[in-house]
């Protein structure tokens, strides 16, 4: 797949609650070769930082040609990149990295994640064109002001909320959700990312249900593009670079 290296338009930042952001870039061209689990590695020049930083695709809006992006403040880089103002351009490589497995339209979905990847599972209830009674979304946070609103996205799933201190939803993880402890087996897809104890959960439960599922990882990134090997992942293949040939591997791939 073609790569670019473009400055896009910044068109909207909009702080979603304490930590988390959201960009809004427009393209000069068609964006239909971006699909969920991609990402795209920004040049963050005003916080002087060297490496380029991976956000994952939030949304994509084809007919206005702009990439959603959710940006939680980690440290400088991203910080910076939340003090944007709309009008300015952004240096961005997209899109990078293999996605997810586009179910087809007859399955049963099931998304799971927590903090910041919930970004490639919206897009991908979006993208799935999945009668929506079909297509359920777990997302976990510690607490009510991390959750951002998710209410443009009903319309393509059943939402359930889980919080480390009981504030929304159910109190616990996500793997606490009656959703997910008693109706697991009734979905024939799964599709995860967020924090490594989560997914290797989600993975585990997947793997002994022998369902199809498909994790994307969170690995830390230098290059981006398969040079420095930075982000390699040891699978049942050999060692593979999360940036190039992931970050979303199939379960059965992983050596968790």
């Amino acid at each position: 797949m073609k790569k670019y290296n473009e400055k896009l338009l910044l068109l909207e930042n909009k702080q979603l609650n304490h930590d988390n952001y959201r960009l809004v870039l427009q393209a000069e061209r068609d964006l239909s070769e971006i699909f969920p689990g991609q990402f795209v590695h920004i040049k963050i020049e005003k916080a002087g930082v060297l490496l380029r930083r991976p956000f994952s695709v939030f949304d994509v809006n084809k007919e206005k040609r702009t990439i959603s992006l959710l940006i939680k403040i980690f440290g400088k880089g991203s910080k910076v990149l939340t003090t944007c103002k709309p009008g300015e351009k952004i240096d961005v490589i997209y899109p990078l990295g293999k996605g997810f497995t586009m179910p087809d339209k007859k399955d049963k979905i099931l998304l799971v994640g927590g903090g910041v990847g919930v970004a490639p599972l919206f897009f991908m209830a979006k993208m799935s064109g999945i009668y929506s009674k079909n297509v359920s979304v777990i997302i976990g946070a510690k607490n009510q002001g991390e959750h951002i609103s998710v209410e443009d996205y009903k319309l393509f799933g059943n939402f359930y909320f889980a919080t480390e201190d009981g504030s929304v939803g159910t109190k616990g993880f996500v793997t606490d959700v009656p959703e997910y402890i008693d109706h697991l087996s009734e979905y024939n897809k799964i599709y995860t990312c967020g924090p490594s104890p989560m997914m290797k959960a989600i993975v585990k439960e997947a793997l002994k249900r022998d369902i199809f599922c498909e994790a994307s990882l969170e690995s830390k990134m230098a290059c981006g593009i398969g040079i420095c090997l930075c982000c390699v992942e040891k699978t049942t293949t050999g060692n593979r670079c999360v940036c190039t040939e992931g970050p979303v591997f199939n379960a059965k791939e992983l050596t968790w």
